[in-house]
């Protein structure tokens, strides 16, 4: 039985150790996960803005129209004449 228990005791050991391991190389490396993740969602961002453009410009341009009607008269109620 105390074999069991020293065995359970150096594995407790072993994750509290990887434990803090972990959380020190987050603590210190923090900042550069942090412009990582910011780099890649610039780029994400910009890719997606830049796939959708074309189609949304191509959607929002309305047709040239190819005869266009004649002039309206103008009522005389423009600009004030000197």
């Amino acid at each position: 039985m105390q074999k069991v228990i020293n065995v359970l005791a150096l594995v407790s050991f072993a994750v509290s150790g990887a434990i803090v391991s972990g959380g020190a190389y987050v603590y210190f490396n923090k900042d550069a996960m942090i412009e990582s993740a910011k780099q890649a969602a610039t780029k994400a961002a910009t890719e997606a803005v830049t796939a959708a453009l074309p189609g949304m410009l191509d959607a929002a341009m309305p047709e040239m129209p190819e005869v266009t009607g004649g002039v309206i008269p103008s009522s005389g109620g423009g600009l004030p004449s000197f």
